[in-house]
């Protein structure tokens, strides 16, 4: 059995060699002139969230500092502009602080008890973020409460910062 090639061609594999090496190729310079996208700024004043250490006088101030931490530290997860009319979950969550910033415990006012999913992300969302700024100001430990806005995507917003709430007509 002889080894027929195709007419006007004497190594064909050679095609299929050239027309992966092209593909590639272009793959590598389409990939080339796309920019990467970064994530925006945190809301608010440049540095929030960053900031080790608080200034809050009160429990009601100190929810600015921890909002802006934590969504400094999760920019890729949070919902950008105002939320869908119908929310997947939504959690008030209270968070006991000592005077480091670090997570003594967690403590649900109205847990979102239909998705124990979400529940546990938060909860881990929480303690990953830790610590918080430390609450420079306060005597001995700080309580924290905010409402969790959380969408299907699994991004969210919490109340302190929201950015509202699409109509739903």
């Amino acid at each position: 059995m002889t080894d027929k090639h195709l007419p006007g061609s004497e190594h064909p594999k050679r095609h299929w060699l050239w027309g992966g090496m092209a593909a590639a190729m272009t793959a590598i310079l389409a990939a080339c002139g796309v920019a990467p996208s970064s994530p925006p700024p945190a809301t608010g004043s440049p540095g929030a969230g960053t900031s080790r250490s608080s200034s809050a006088t009160s429990a009601r101030a100190y929810r600015q500092d921890a909002a802006r931490h934590l969504y400094a530290q999760n920019a890729q997860r949070i919902y950008k502009g105002p939320l869908p009319p119908m929310l997947y979950a939504v959690g008030v969550l209270e968070v006991n602080l000592d005077r480091k910033g670090n997570v003594r415990s967690l403590n649900w006012m109205r847990a979102p008890r239909h998705a124990p999913e979400v529940i546990r992300e938060i909860e881990r969302t929480v303690r990953a973020a830790a610590p918080y700024p430390a609450p420079e100001r306060v005597q001995d430990r700080l309580v924290w409460t905010d409402t969790w806005l959380w969408d299907r995507t699994g991004m969210f917003q919490l109340d302190t910062l929201t950015e509202g709430q699409r109509d739903g007509g």
